[in-house]
């Protein structure tokens, strides 16, 4: 009899993650993981899937997410993420991350971008993680631990200040609890203010857990703007001191005074990674999007509103439209709308694209899935790099843009046998169109799925079917740190 499988999807165009040229063949799938791939066309299966001038690649690994709440919340909270071929997410982002501390009361900002009190309920990371076992996401979640949920824990709120040695010691101990019950790193929001009181010695006293574990470091910089080299500077000295891996979140250089400094940072972090590993994340638009802060709101730079507690009417709302409507200042009309969160068109399109560009970089939407009005960036990021920067504007080749977004990523998370097409790789795979592949989502319409991605598989079970919408496959893991080769 010939040899038999779950799945073939026969005569595709593959571009298997590592940004060696496409080629023809066919990918075999048993269980949860490939069995073949090249001319099987003595194999039988189940399911035959004709991808004849289509592209098939690994399932995108969304680098850089908040979709902490998301993962618990089924099939679809994650549609935004299965239907651009999405397979695994990143979560912990930012320092944000919902455990290991409870709360019993709405969190300070930024933590309530990913729920209100009731959603933080998780003690330990193990409690998280039993959640996710026990009622699993139709994606694979990949967890950091955020040094702002630890602080706020740790200090009782009182976060406007560093923290004492015993205060350090302490996240530093749940840090590596967290650690052994299967979280791969820690991450910092120094931007934050709950976070940005902490010195650069308390960072290095609570990331010292990462060096026994062998964890990574994960850090939205103190600054992204007039001190972008300085942040930099401080975020490899903290990697380099707990000689643990470093990724510089969604990098950018903010504000108009900064327009064209990526010329300066990327070469600051080349030289880095001449001494130590280095990566970074990046979104592929101009705009950014966290909570409101009107302290730091500026008159050239446009703030759309994406929620508001108080006002949620406003959502979608240019910020300055409603502070005229109100007859007040922008900063009256930001300081009505807290709690609240807003979408910031304040880099420059060159720099974006050269740091997309960088052979260090892999692609996170940075999404924020629980905002009323979303950045389009929750639904549009990987097929909009697909399609706009690799196919239509030439910025790199597809088989670079799939590196990006899949084995590059996997590489620099220590995921195995993830992110790669081949025998023995875990069945994450995504079947799109390279003709039509493309972002449909807006900053007027932004929660709009995308064009040309045709359907996206987790560990070999089919989540989401272009035309159809997601399936009721739940069949996610937590994937875990593993350097072992």
């Amino acid at each position: 009899m010939a040899p038999r499988c779950d799945m073939v999807i026969r005569d595709g165009t593959i571009f298997d993650g590592t940004g060696a040229p496409r080629f023809k063949a066919d990918v075999a799938v048993s269980g949860d993981r490939i069995t073949a791939v090249g001319d099987l066309g003595a194999i039988s299966a189940d399911r035959e899937v004709i991808a004849t001038g289509m592209a098939v690649a690994p399932g995108f690994i969304d680098a850089h997410t908040h979709d902490d709440r998301a993962v618990l919340c089924g099939t679809a909270c994650m549609l935004c993420k299965m239907s651009q071929g999405v397979t695994t997410v990143v979560v912990g982002n930012c320092g944000i991350s919902l455990s290991p501390v409870r709360m019993t009361s709405r969190p300070p900002p930024p933590l309530d971008l990913v729920g209100d009190g009731s959603f933080w309920t998780f003690d330990s990371f193990a409690s998280y993680a039993e959640r996710l076992r026990r009622d699993p996401s139709p994606v694979n979640t990949y967890a950091l631990i955020g040094h702002i949920s630890l602080r706020v824990g740790a200090m009782n709120g009182d976060t406007a200040r560093s923290a004492s040695d015993r205060e350090a010691e302490h996240m530093r101990s749940q840090l590596a609890e967290a650690l052994a019950q299967g979280a791969s790193g820690f991450s910092t929001g120094l931007y934050y203010p709950p976070n940005m009181h902490a010195t650069t010695d308390e960072v290095i006293a609570v990331a010292e857990a990462l060096r026994a574990a062998r964890g990574i470091y994960v850090s939205h910089m103190r600054n992204e703007a007039d001190d972008v080299l300085i942040s930099i500077e401080e975020t490899l000295r903290i990697g380099l001191a707990v000689d643990s891996p470093v990724v510089i979140s969604h990098h950018k250089c903010t504000m108009p005074e900064n327009y064209g400094r990526s010329i300066e940072t990327l070469p600051a972090l080349d030289r880095g990674a001449m001494d130590q590993e280095v990566a970074f994340d990046v979104y592929p638009y101009v705009a950014g999007s966290t909570v409101l802060i009107p302290e730091r709101l500026r008159q050239d730079v446009p703030v759309q509103i994406t929620w508001s507690v108080p006002h949620p009417e406003m959502s979608g709302r240019m910020l300055d439209s409603i502070a005229n409507e109100w007859g007040v200042s922008d900063h009256e009309a930001a300081v009505r709308l807290l709690p609240a969160g807003g979408i910031f068109f304040q880099m420059d399109e060159a720099d974006v694209r050269r740091i997309m560009a960088h052979h260090l970089a892999m692609i996170g939407s940075d999404g924020l899935p629980h905002d009323t009005f979303p950045h389009p960036r929750l639904w549009g990021t990987f097929p909009r790099v697909l399609g706009h920067y690799a196919r239509d504007l030439g910025l790199f080749s597809m088989e670079a843009a799939v590196n990006k977004m899949t084995g590059h990523t996997a590489s620099v998370f220590g995921m195995i046998d993830r992110g790669v097409i081949r025998a023995g790789a875990y069945a994450d795979i995504v079947l799109f169109d390279p003709l039509t592949v493309r972002d449909t989502a807006n900053f007027t319409a932004p929660a709009s799925p995308a064009e040309g991605i045709l359907e996206t598989w987790v560990n070999g079970k089919s989540t989401y079917i272009h035309g159809v919408g997601a399936t009721d496959a739940r069949e996610g893991r937590l994937v875990t740190r593993n350097l072992s080769s």
